[in-house]
Order: C-alpha cells, then sequence, then structure tokens
C-alpha cells in the first residue's frame, strides 16, 4: 500500500517560503499523479497543484500560479511544494495525495478527480 507523508509546515510571515515534502513508501511513485491540496477548517478542500511524476508535467491553479513549484526527487521518492511570497489566504492544511488512475491525463482533469493515497497532512499558518 502506498504510504504518503508530509512534512515541512510551521508558521512563516506574510512574503515569507516554506518548503513541503510528501514522501512516499511502499510503492515507487513512478507512474503516478500527485495532486497538492490545502484546507481551511470549516471549508472545502480545493486542490491547488498537480504533477506527473515521471514526465514533471505540472499543473497550478490561478491562485498559486507563480508563486507555488511542484518538483520531484525519484530516487528519494518524494514531491515538493516549494511556497513563495505566501500570503495569509494561503493559511491551511495542506495534504499531497497520489493516484496511478490519473497516469496519462489531463492534469487540471486530474486535480478534480479521486486520488486514492493521502497523507496526513501538515499545518501551515502564515501570520506576522
Amino acid at each position: 500500500q502506498l504510504h504518503l507523508v508530509e512534512s515541512g509546515g510551521g508558521l512563516v510571515q506574510p512574503g515569507g517560503s516554506l518548503r513541503l515534502s510528501c514522501a512516499a513508501s511502499g510503492f515507487s511513485l513512478r507512474s503516478y499523479t500527485i495532486g497538492w491540496f490545502r484546507q481551511v477548517p470549516g471549508k472545502g478542500r480545493e486542490g491547488i497543484a498537480c504533477i506527473s511524476f515521471d514526465e514533471g508535467n505540472t499543473y497550478y491553479i490561478d491562485s498559486v500560479k507563480g508563486r507555488f513549484t511542484v518538483t520531484t526527487n525519484n530516487a528519494e521518492n518524494t514531491v515538493y511544494l516549494q511556497m513563495d511570497r505566501l500570503n495569509t489566504g494561503d493559511t491551511a492544511n495542506y495534504y499531497c495525495a497520489a493516484d496511478s488512475s490519473h497516469f496519462g491525463r489531463p492534469l487540471d482533469y486530474a486535480l478534480r478527480s479521486a486520488f486514492g493515497s493521502w497523507g496526513q497532512g501538515t499545518r501551515v499558518t502564515v501570520s506576522s
């Protein structure tokens, strides 16, 4: 079973940066599509970015495009979410998810689809 663990969350001032990690074990992430999601308590979950692990193709929603970057490390079976120019609106619990069934699909479509494996989340708080 694919197991995902996020890390790297914390408290950061507006304008600052954080890098979240999504470490996978149990299976290689090759042929998987990995999505990053965030959720504010009491609100719905929002898909913010997606990457095809093999090809490195990425997709971002407009509100994070140009500020967030998703990358992969094949050797470490890990996906990263680099978040720059953070603002208070980015405060949320952040989750990574992976699914092999989205391989080859447009990433914007994949991000709106179901993901089978989820991490436990990591909290990001942007505050002065």
